[in-house]
């Protein structure tokens, strides 16, 4: 396989195995909890965690709700704009890069195909009195948060970073 076919082996495997596993919990918990939002919970840890079934129309937190549909074509430009970024900008031979750029983008396909089967994400994890959340949310988030990390306290130790080497 070629240098540059590798960099997208751990991104696209985690990317997949984040979809299969947010679809398969929310199809667990629309036959369990479903189909009516809010009906009936399962307590984890009494009081502070339950699954609950809610729909999202909106975005992170439920901002901007009923704009479900307007979400997926920027959620794809997003997608769109993370891969080119990846693929020209980060140092995607990083493995801890590698598998943010998977978790957000796997994370973000799981919520499109919800806005695009239903008009609304599933949502069902609920911590305290925090806004309920689903596996792509979380994985979007410890995404993100992985290549943040990345970025502010090891990119300056890769070749590819921001600073002319050698001009």
């Amino acid at each position: 396989m070629a240098d540059n076919q590798r960099i997208w082996v751990v991104p696209a495997t985690m990317a997949a195995t984040t979809i299969v596993l947010d679809q398969l919990s929310k199809l667990w918990i629309l036959s369990s909890l479903g189909p009516v939002p809010g009906e009936r919970t399962i307590d984890i840890v009494e009081p502070w965690v339950r699954l609950i079934y809610t729909q999202n129309t909106g975005v992170a937190f439920s901002l901007f709700r009923n704009a479900s549909n307007l979400f997926i074509p920027i959620a794809l430009l997003i997608c769109a704009g993370a891969i080119y970024y990846y693929a020209t900008q980060l140092p995607n031979r990083r493995l801890p890069v590698q598998l943010a750029l998977g978790l957000v983008l796997g994370g973000a396909v799981g919520n499109i195909i919800d806005r695009a089967r239903f008009g609304f994400v599933v949502d069902f994890v609920q911590v305290g009195s925090f806004p309920v959340f689903n596996v792509a949310d979380s994985a979007i988030t410890v995404g993100t948060a992985l290549l943040l990390v990345v970025l502010v306290f090891f990119e300056h130790h890769d070749s590819r970073s921001l600073e002319t080497h050698g001009a």
